[in-house]
């Protein structure tokens, strides 16, 4: 059975036209793109076209909404194009479903018929420079403003990605820094760029190049009363964690979609190369290495399946997208690593595209989460569920 036998026939279409697109307009270019470190403008826009950005958006706001496991396909294909173009929706997807579940109606109605063309592009902004994964420590607070009406955020943001092209930015704040335990004054506020946040500097990068990941400075930045998420103070951890079940799955498929690029490339090598008189993929260590390539990369999309699959049955799959999450990107990593093994002394070149797959592979072992952070998750998850049955 073909992997997208699991979707309806539109959304194989989707599926289908994003990977024409792969193939047509971006695996020409991106090589140079990314040496350069060029953001992807052209390709952008063709994203929006397609209608990349309003597959979390319903109908009624002018979405093309699909179903998870659909969408973990999509962002395979982008990512097996290029990973900083999956990158450059991931975020985006998280805010849209983030409003979807929580926004009030007004919210809703203001953001997501402009998300769903891209004309609105959204960021999530979590970490701050010395919290990493504790996302309860974080110390950028929104005060509210008794003289001006709404609230006044003052902090610092790092590794925000799409910072500074985006309109709209989902922030992870306290409300009320007093707040026992911590997470009952975290907020999640809608800001939109203005007087009092600055994109510091762009942050370089071992890879995931084109895309921009920024620091962002918040001081007296003003937000309206109506930017509070759902309406209602002290909801936003718990909101957030949500929507980083969405967030960990996106970053497993781009995971899929680097492995499979690196896999693709390696195969195609290994039966054209000789060695000794032969395709050196009938040479026994690199078959085993196709071969083991091959099975990983199956079973982590199997497993992302999975997870997209409970996702969208309304289950929580914060242990089920951990796993996948963590597999998947462990995997894309080895596999990248092999491929460049195949390609001998071109794997360490530039004009070959496997350097580049090494290179971005590691940014899902530690993005959205880091893979120990994952592990504590699904071991807690594991005692707390009593087992994988329970």
């Amino acid at each position: 059975m073909s992997t997208l036998d699991v979707l309806s026939e539109d959304e194989q279409s989707v599926v289908g036209t994003v990977h024409d697109f792969v193939d047509k307009d971006v695996k020409p270019v991106v090589r140079e793109l990314e040496h350069g470190d060029i953001y992807p403008e052209a390709l952008i826009e063709q994203m929006k076209r397609l209608g990349v950005f309003g597959l979390a958006v319903p109908e009624e706001y002018g979405g093309t909404p699909v179903s998870t496991p659909c969408y973990v396909l999509v962002t395979e294909e982008l990512a097996r194009g290029w990973m900083s173009l999956a990158g450059a929706m991931g975020g985006h997807t998280v805010v849209a479903k983030l409003l979807v579940r929580y926004g009030t109606e007004e919210q809703k109605r203001r953001y997501l018929p402009k998300m769903a063309t891209g004309e609105i592009r959204a960021t999530m902004a979590l970490t701050e420079p010395g919290g990493g994964s504790d996302l309860q420590a974080l110390r950028t607070v929104a005060r509210k403003d008794a003289r001006g009406g709404g609230y006044l955020i003052n902090g610092t943001k790092t590794w925000i990605t799409n910072s500074r092209r985006s309109q709209l930015i989902a922030l992870l704040c306290k409300t009320d820094p007093t707040a026992t335990p911590a997470h009952r004054g975290i907020s999640l506020l809608l800001v939109e760029h203005g007087p009092g946040l600055t994109v510091s500097r762009d942050l370089p990068k071992l890879g995931y190049k084109g895309v921009e990941s920024c620091e962002l400075s918040f001081e007296d930045c003003r937000a309206p009363d109506d930017a509070l998420l759902g309406g209602v103070e002290g909801k936003g951890f718990g909101q957030m964690m949500k929507g980083l079940e969405t967030g960990r799955l996106q970053v497993a498929a781009r995971a899929l979609g680097v492995g499979r690029a690196a896999l693709e490339d390696a195969l195609a090598y290994a039966r054209q190369r000789e060695a000794f008189g032969k395709p050196i993929w009938q040479h026994q260590s690199i078959g085993n290495y196709l071969a083991d390539m091959a099975t990983s990369l199956t079973a982590a999309r199997q497993l992302t399946l999975y997870a997209a699959r409970e996702a969208d049955a309304g289950r929580r799959v914060d242990m089920e997208a951990g796993m996948a999450k963590l597999f998947a990107s462990e995997t894309a990593l080895q596999i990248a690593l092999n491929a460049v093994r195949i390609h001998g002394g071109y794997g360490y070149s530039t004009e070959f595209d496997v350097e580049r797959y090494f290179r971005d592979a590691p940014l899902m072992i530690v993005g959205e989460g880091t893979n120990e952070i994952q592990r504590n998750v699904i071991a807690g998850q594991l005692v707390k569920r009593g087992g994988l049955d329970a």
